[in-house]
């Protein structure tokens, strides 16, 4: 911060995203509290933190094997995979998939015509992969906003992303299916297991590393989902076990909870958003939103004649033009000031060296924020994992996956020396995710197979009368 005063310019301006350890702290301390309101029976409804139970009860032990087909629907195309789990070499192998265009009049048609073209969609594949007589476990990745009843059963609760279909809200997405399938005729699925994206992200990486029990995405949004000990879980029956829940924390503060931290640059953010009011925290720190939040700085600084001599460019005043994935640029070690430049040029910005100085500042600044306000909200999840199990010390990894964390050089590196502060006793390891809604997806499916398989063997066993264990003897 010390250039950013040599400069002559004012240190006021970024003073509001500089968040000292005291204040990660307080705000790990709000969500705790926001995780415990989203578990309750009785006050999950009005939670800005929600908490929903995913019914996957356990991680990958490693004795998972056979092959899945995975669904993959959470835009304008989907992806049909085969995925091939090895137990001998511990590995998920993505045997073939194929990307299938949903036309913009299905996206709005009925809700009957997107799934045939699904179910057809999975026929061709099945052909192509000479599959069609096996009837295959399905594991479906649906990322739009879902109330999951059971691993297969999830009702939409409302469309996204574009999408209108008539009469899928409110129904059971994974029966739309099967239906559409039965409609058809000429194949048969097996069991099916509903996913969330980083449910998918941290099953992708479990089978690799059995402690992966958190789940992390920062990319286009933000989000999380961690092992909860089944008598924490109010809203589903059963005491025993643990269950893994999707926090959906971009939504933390979304009663005003983080308002003390909220800059002015943030709230002209929200006002412009399509959602206004809604995933506070999610604008604070994911790729959607972090380019513009750099802009709108820029674009002050310039006004007060901090910057360009007072000389903004239209495309500078223009929404949306300056690119999350400039700020990585940017930051870069060796080439980030040369970006800098390069990028202010094609913006029609005429810069000075100090300029393209202070430019690079902003984006490590605002960055930097993303990176530790995502390190007090894994922190609190490491910390409620360590103390549910009256641990001392918790090691445990975190699969994670998402373009900000891949692609920012600095800010993996942020965001684990922030953890090791607000959660000391807790050691983390760090896994990039491999295709979290492919891999993952069977990986959940082959999980649920096996519990379900386990589960029935003891239902047989306990009927099972002396004469015939003899005989088997």
């Amino acid at each position: 911060m010390k250039n950013f005063i040599e400069h002559g310019t004012s240190y006021e301006y970024l003073e509001p995203f500089c968040l000292s350890l005291e204040k990660l702290q307080e705000v790990s301390a709000r969500l705790k509290r926001d995780f415990s309101r989203g578990l309750g029976k009785h006050s999950h409804h009005k939670a800005p933190v929600k908490m929903l139970p995913t019914f996957v009860r356990a991680t990958p032990d490693g004795t998972e094997k056979g092959d899945f087909l995975a669904l993959d629907l959470g835009g304008t195309n989907f992806r049909v995979l085969h995925v091939r789990v090895v137990e001998e070499q511990q590995k998920v192998l993505k045997m073939d998939s194929q990307i299938c265009a949903i036309p913009q009049d299905m996206m709005l048609g009925t809700g009957e015509q997107l799934f045939d073209h699904i179910a057809a969609c999975l026929s061709d594949f099945l052909v192509s992969q000479d599959l069609k007589g096996q009837t295959l476990p399905l594991g479906f990745t649906f990322s739009f906003p879902c109330e999951q009843k059971e691993i297969d059963k999830s009702i939409l609760i409302r469309w996204t992303k574009g999408f209108n279909c008539s009469g899928v809200e409110g129904k059971d997405v994974v029966k739309l299916l099967k239906e559409a399938i039965h409609r058809r005729g000429d194949y048969d699925i097996g069991s099916v297991a509903m996913v969330n994206d980083t449910v998918g992200t941290m099953m992708s990486c479990g089978y690799r590393d059995q402690s992966c029990e958190i789940g992390m995405i920062i990319g286009t949004g933000t989000n999380a989902c961690y092992m909860e000990e089944m008598k924490n879980v109010k809203r589903v029956e059963g005491e025993d076990g643990r269950m893994c829940i999707n926090t959906e924390w971009g939504g933390f503060g979304d009663d005003g909870s983080l308002k003390d931290i909220q800059t002015e640059f943030d709230r002209v953010v929200d006002k412009m958003s399509i959602n206004t009011g809604v995933h506070t925290f999610e604008k604070m720190i994911s790729g959607m939103y972090l380019g513009e939040i750099v802009r709108l700085v820029l674009v002050k600084l310039t006004e007060d004649k901090l910057l360009f001599k007072g000389q903004s460019s239209e495309a500078l005043k223009t929404p949306g033009r300056f690119e999350t994935k400039f700020i990585s640029e940017i930051e870069e070690q060796d080439n980030g000031l040369e970006n800098a430049q390069n990028i202010l040029t094609k913006l029609g910005l005429k810069w000075e060296l100090v300029d393209s100085r202070v430019v690079r500042l902003v984006c490590d600044t605002i960055s930097s924020r993303s990176a530790r306000l995502c390190a007090a909200a894994l922190a609190t999840i490491a910390n409620r994992i360590r103390v549910n199990r009256g641990l001392d010390h918790l090691k445990t990894t975190v699969g994670v996956d998402g373009t900000v964390y891949r692609k920012h050089p600095n800010f993996s590196d942020e965001l684990k020396a922030t953890v090791r502060l607000l959660a000391p006793e807790c050691d983390i390891t760090f896994l990039v995710s491999e295709d979290g809604s492919g891999k993952g997806a069977a990986m959940v499916t082959a999980v649920a197979q096996r519990l379900a398989l386990q589960s029935r063997l003891l239902e047989d066993s306990d009927g099972e009368s002396d004469e015939e264990e003899e005989e088997d003897k």
